[in-house]
This record gives C-alpha cells, sequence and structure tokens, in this order.
C-alpha cells in the first residue's frame, strides 16, 4: 500500500516505487535505499534481487544512516543489533591484548606526566583547602560500581554535586576552571584504567544516581553496560556535557554506534578525535 508516502523534507519525490522500478533498470538509478518500517511481506524482494544482480547497489537505509551521522537510529535500534553484529565480538585472546595495551600505555603515560600531576595536586591545595583528588562511585561493565579518581575542581563544600558544571561556574576554583579547559583534571584516570576498571576509550562513566535514572527514562540505556568504560569515548568527541533527558538520548546514540562497531581503528579515531579537542580547549567546563 503506497497511497500514504511520508514526504522527507529536501528530498524529491520520484513517485509511484513502479516509476523507481524504471529509473533503476534504464540506469537512471544506481543505488536503492530500503528505508521502510515494516519489510516483512511489503518489499519487493524478486525486484530487488534481480536489480542487484544487474549491478545495482541496493542499501538498507539504517546502515546508510550510521554511516552519515556516526551513530546509531535509535527508533529502529533493537538488542539483536548488537547480538548479531559481527565486529562486537569479545574473545580471550582480543580481551588478553586491550587489557595489556590499555596497562602498558596507561603506565607510560603516568611516568610521563608524573611530574605535571605533581605540579596540579599542589596548586589545587594551595588555591583551596581540601584534597587534592576527587573521588567518586561510578557505574561500569554489567553493572558494577568502581571508584573514579579525578583531580579536584570544585570547592570542598560543592563537591559530589550531582548538576553538571556549567561555563564559569561558580562552584569551581581558580584552579579547577584552568583544570577543565584543558582537561587536566581527567589525568588521575590514568590509575583507573591501570586497575582495570576502564580502558582509554569507552562508553563515558556517570555517578549511581544518574546512571539508575537513565536507565529508567531512556529504553536500551542499559545496554552501555556491556563494554567497559573509557576516559574517553565516540559520543564524548561529538557531544559535549548533557543537559537534558534529549542530551543523553542522542549521547547514547553514538554510544551504541560505538559498541556495535567496536574496533581499533574506532578507538584510535576517538582517541586522535580527543587530542585535538583538548588541544584547541573546546567542548570542556
Amino acid at each position: 500500500d503506497y497511497t500514504h508516502v511520508e514526504r522527507l523534507r529536501g528530498v524529491r519525490y520520484l513517485g509511484h516505487p513502479d516509476l523507481i522500478w524504471e529509473l533503476a533498470e534504464s540506469g537512471e538509478a544506481r543505488r536503492i535505499i530500503i528505508a521502510v518500517g515494516e519489510r516483512r511481506g511489503f518489499l519487493p524482494v524478486d525486484k530487488l534481487m534481480a536489480l542487484k544482480a544487474a549491478g545495482l547497489n541496493i542499501q538498507d537505509g539504517i546502515e546508510l544512516y550510521e554511516e552519515l551521522t556516526g551513530k546509531v537510529w535509535l527508533g529502529a535500534f533493537s538488542a539483536g543489533l548488537l547480538l548479531f553484529s559481527h565486529r562486537w565480538r569479545n574473545s580471550s585472546l582480543k580481551g588478553f591484548l586491550n587489557r595489556s595495551l590499555s596497562m602498558l600505555f596507561a603506565f607510560l603515560a603516568l611516568i610521563v606526566s608524573a611530574p605535571l600531576m605533581l605540579i596540579i595536586a599542589v596548586l589545587i591545595r594551595l588555591d583551596s583547602p581540601g584534597p587534592a583528588i576527587f573521588r567518586q562511585t561510578r557505574v561500569g561493565e554489567n553493572g558494577r560500581h568502581f571508584t573514579l579518581y579525578k583531580f579536584r575542581s570544585m570547592k570542598i563544600e560543592f563537591d559530589g554535586s550531582p548538576s553538571p558544571a556549567t561555563q564559569d561556574d561558580p562552584r569551581c576554583t581558580r584552579v579547577g576552571r584552568w583544570l577543565r579547559r584543558y582537561r587536566f583534571d581527567e589525568l588521575p584516570q590514568l590509575l583507573n584504567i591501570l586497575k582495570g576498571d576502564m580502558y582509554f576509550v569507552g562508553p563515558r562513566p556517570f555517578v549511581l544516581d544518574q546512571e539508575t535514572w537513565l536507565v529508567r527514562e531512556i529504553p536500551h540505556y542499559r545496554q552501555r553496560w556491556t563494554v567497559r568504560p573509557g576516559a574517553t569515548g565516540w559520543a564524548q568527541v561529538h557531544r559535549g556535557y548533557c543537559s537534558s533527558i534529549e542530551d543523553n538520548v542522542e549521547k547514547l546514540s553514538y554510544d551504541l554506534f560505538y559498541i556495535k562497531h567496536l574496533s581499533l581503528t574506532l578507538d584510535v579515531v576517538t582517541l586522535l578525535k580527543t587530542m585535538k579537542i583538548v588541544l584547541l580547549g573546546r567542548g570542556a567546563r
């Protein structure tokens, strides 16, 4: 039934599907994108197979969306997409290599950054009363709780405040604003990577109350816990801090894309994008 065709803004409507077949068979069309909600019993499979055999590119609309945006389409997402993903597949060897490389690079990074971290710790203690290291419970792989380490960037009376920081947040110390701008407050998370709580790249872990709320409000949110969290992530390099449920929904679409397409290449791209953000001082609060 093609009597009710949803027309997309900015996309030219070519007409009835029979006309599309004519365009494809005549060579005027080189690609057909399948983007229908219900496919069972509606797709003209024989025609599509004939066109594919003739050399046309038959592409799934959901895959094209992911290719163009770098995130999943939550409206068509299901846990089965992760279950049957050929890229997301953990093995003992892969897990051992990932863990070993993470520990090695974290250890080397700690050695290189140790003098800077010592200076930062002294500056924090001189700038305001309170400890230099901030500890907070976060939710990690399989919902396991762990203690995340950061340099304290807020005044001690606001430590553990659930609301995210804003630009020029009065709760931040003078040193804290500088730390947040260049992401130096994240350096102690190298210890979390050494302990095995996190990897360099993965979904960003949030506090327990926030995770509990988001699991209740957003479908499929729990799937973020199927992999180990990261100090940076695919969602973090595409979106800044979240201030609403809508922001978290979009961030989830990036996290699920990362999990579905998990690979060393994607990790390297994420790290390069993170370095660019840090060097330019963008996205920090």
